[in-house]
């Protein structure tokens, strides 16, 4: 049997993929591959579940159309599937006078990018929103919301069993060849052997890899992991925190710095600590594996990326470890916070393409080749954008096909 598209990867974007090239092409014989015993298992899973409005990215970037276009996409999909979320606002709120004007930024990128019911706070108005936050200024923005989308991927996966696509658990892609003639791709797992006219991998923290299974070498770039370490509030604190509470980001580094976020499951977390992680799908502080060590350590660009950010990523270890110093940094926006209101939360792993020169590629990116599409890098805020991203890689797929 010759499966039109099989799929590897089975997060969100994997997912999204396969419903979109279903809803474009429902006759199409499609499978999707995964290496878990279910969907949903890494960056996926193991997010903070924030439906992200597009405030933060460049306008005209990928991030940019596809988190305004998925964020829509997204929402009617819930409301057509009945899947809770809840858009309940944001405050990023500035804490040092050398922020107000980056937050001055923040807003008019925000209006570029078609958010127009963003607003300027000043720092009094902040406690209308937040009550026991602090700051000299924030914007309110009212499109942020969050979700479970553990939850959209199991509805996702309900979908495309039901319209006919097969999804295939405990097996993860070990070889990807095209046949003699290049018209068929030739998959093998650590369970079967498959043959497809089009092969596209959505494998995140292992896409490089898999990439590079396909025999055409993407030497330029690299997948560094980074664990977002959370800590979540004593049920008797989360009055401290109504909704959302994000600082300014830092724009030299890609991610957004410690804020809070109410869970849509209940609790409110708070962090993330960002910290390089010795294994690509290591979730605690002591896992570790050689290869995923070594590979980041072999790779000249992260060479850059240590000797350009190491006093940050000190900073990072640091509070890893110490509960008084990552209390510290929660209190520039919640003053009242106490270390003793804290307590052990979750992780995930961020997949974070670097290319050879140093550089944390701050964009989707896709690679092509007749018979094989490579999502690349797809972190935050792919969840959102999941099913806009899915629509892309599904027309660049359809035009191959």
């Amino acid at each position: 049997m010759i499966y039109d598209v099989i799929i590897a990867g089975g997060g969100i974007v994997g997912l999204a993929t396969a419903y979109q090239l279903q809803q474009k092409k429902p006759d199409l014989n499609i499978l999707l591959l995964e290496k878990e015993n279910d969907v949903a298992q890494h960056q996926t899973g193991n997010n903070s579940g924030v439906i992200h409005s597009g405030l933060y990215y460049k306008p005209g970037s990928l991030k940019a159309t596809n988190c305004l276009r998925g964020y829509q996409m997204l929402l009617e999909f819930c409301d057509a599937h009945s899947v809770q979320y809840d858009l309940c606002g944001k405050l990023v709120v500035a804490t040092h006078p050398s922020e107000v004007e980056r937050l001055k930024n923040l807003h008019e990128r925000g209006i570029a990018n078609g958010l127009s019911k963003i607003k300027k706070l000043s720092g009094a108005e902040i406690r209308e929103y937040e009550p026991h936050a602090k700051g000299l200024a924030a914007l309110h923005v009212p499109y942020t919301g969050i979700i479970d989308f553990r939850e959209v991927s199991y509805k996702l996966k309900e979908l495309i069993i039901q319209q006919g696509g097969n999804c295939q658990f405990n097996q993860g892609v070990t070889n990807i060849q095209p046949d003699q003639n290049g018209s068929v791709a030739i998959v093998k797992t650590t369970k079967e052997v498959y043959k497809t006219r089009l092969f596209i991998n959505t494998c995140g923290l292992l896409s490089d890899r898999v990439a590079n299974l396909a025999g055409k070498q993407y030497k330029n770039v690299r997948i560094i992991p980074f664990r977002g370490e959370y800590v979540t509030l004593k049920p008797e604190k989360e009055y401290l925190v109504k909704n959302l509470i994000y600082p300014v980001p830092d724009p030299r580094f890609p991610f957004l710095g410690v804020h809070f976020t109410r869970m849509i499951r209940g609790g409110i977390e708070a962090g993330p600590n960002a910290v390089w992680a010795f294994k690509r799908e290591g979730y605690k502080k002591n896992s570790f594996s050689f290869k995923d060590f070594t590979d980041a350590l072999r790779w000249p660009g992260f060479h850059k990326v240590m000797r350009d950010y190491w006093q940050m990523g000190l900073g990072e270890y640091y509070r890893s470890y110490n509960k008084k110093a990552l209390n510290r940094a929660l209190q520039k926006l919640v003053p009242e916070l106490s270390v003793h209101d804290l307590q052990p939360g979750g992780a995930g792993v961020r997949a974070q393409a670097c290319d050879k020169k140093g550089g944390l590629i701050d964009d989707f990116l896709f690679a092509e080749e007749s018979w094989a599409i490579h999502v690349l890098n797809a972190p935050s805020p792919a969840a959102t954008s999941s099913l806009s991203i899915g629509a892309h890689v599904a027309h660049k797929a359809l035009s191959k096909l």
